[in-house]
């Protein structure tokens, strides 16, 4: 539809300003070249005629990192992980800027980078675990594109975070039992921020590459993108 409208916006344009001197008879000659120029836009490509903005909330572990940066290299979009963000802005880990400022102070920053890169035009956006929890972010991101909840069950969280405890120092020296209470208060807690989202996706299926690439392709349809 939006490639018909643009043919027939480029018809008027060229017959109105007489562009090569082409009149109506040879614009309408040129017409199908036009329209095989367009079949030949890769099967499946999104054109974009509209700007994207996505943001991917859900637990540490879900797969926002994963899946938002194959999502956004298949669609030419840029991918930002709002924790790097934060990190490269301020030259201070997570953590530090946590000692530093304590959890209020951090999340009002937060706050301030999620509204930074929430004016940024065609990108994917993977926000921290707990910044649909605070403040009025949930209904911030709502305003300013899409956003979709990757629903992960607890299980496929543990089994996830278990073996990533060095990366992530809040579950270091964590028991097993001890990892799955904090994983299951976390999500009572968050989850009626989480599903205020306009999606809800599957993440629990970013396993492999062909698991991704379905993702992927399974986001696209949900996203009609």
């Amino acid at each position: 539809m939006q490639v018909n409208l643009l043919l027939l916006s480029l018809m008027r344009t060229l017959t109105a300003s007489k562009i090569l001197l082409l009149g109506k008879m040879q614009v309408n000659l040129l017409l199908p070249s036009l329209m095989r120029i367009f079949a030949r836009w890769p099967q499946g490509r999104y054109c974009k005629c509209t700007m994207i903005r996505i943001f991917l909330t859900g637990y540490m572990g879900a797969g926002k990192t994963t899946l938002g940066k194959a999502f956004a290299r298949e669609l030419g979009l840029t991918f930002i992980d709002l924790d790097w963000y934060v990190e490269e802005r301020f030259h201070r880990s997570i953590p530090d800027l946590f000692r530093e400022r304590g959890e209020d102070g951090f999340r009002r920053l937060e706050r301030n980078m999620l509204h930074e890169t929430g004016e940024f035009e065609d990108v994917v956006i993977s926000t921290g675990g707990g910044t649909p929890c605070f403040f009025d972010n949930m209904e911030y991101m709502n305003r300013q594109g899409q956003t979709v909840f990757l629903d992960v069950p607890p299980d496929v969280l543990f089994r996830r975070l278990r073996t990533a405890t060095r990366q992530r120092p809040i579950l270091q020296g964590k028991t097993d039992e001890e990892l799955r209470a904090f994983i299951d208060r976390a999500l009572e807690e968050r989850r009626p921020s989480y599903v205020q989202a306009r999606y809800r996706f599957d993440g629990s299926r970013l396993e492999n590459g062909r698991q991704i690439a379905e993702s992927v392709a399974g986001l696209r349809q949900l996203l009609e993108l």
